[in-house]
């Protein structure tokens, strides 16, 4: 089943949100602002799941930033808040037209 959708919205409408030391450090050196995360968060799909990640599944979001350019969030939910683990803005070189899929090597 996994992380869903409904459940990111939820916790991020609700500001129960917990940004790790590197999601803050990523977004400083990568010129990414929290109101990105969150828009991205707010509208963006899940497209990747990690259910065995420590200490709790996490997974990858793609959604489009204010600046119009899309933005991949990873976040994990434990029982009662949304913790952003990294941000960045995907390669093309690495993903499809959409950001959505990893291409094949």
């Amino acid at each position: 089943m996994g992380i869903n959708v409904f459940d990111i919205r939820h916790l991020c409408q609700s500001g129960l949100l917990r940004w790790t030391d590197h999601a803050v450090k990523r977004l400083i050196k990568r010129a990414i602002s929290r109101a990105d995360v969150k828009q991205t968060l707010l509208n963006g799909k899940v497209i990747e799941q990690y259910p065995d990640d420590y200490p709790f599944p996490s997974c990858l979001v793609s959604g489009v930033a204010q600046d119009g350019r899309y933005l991949h969030v990873v976040c994990g939910i434990d029982a009662k808040e949304l913790w952003i683990i990294s941000s960045y803005h995907p390669d093309p070189e690495k993903w499809t037209d959409d950001f959505s899929k990893r291409k094949e090597n």
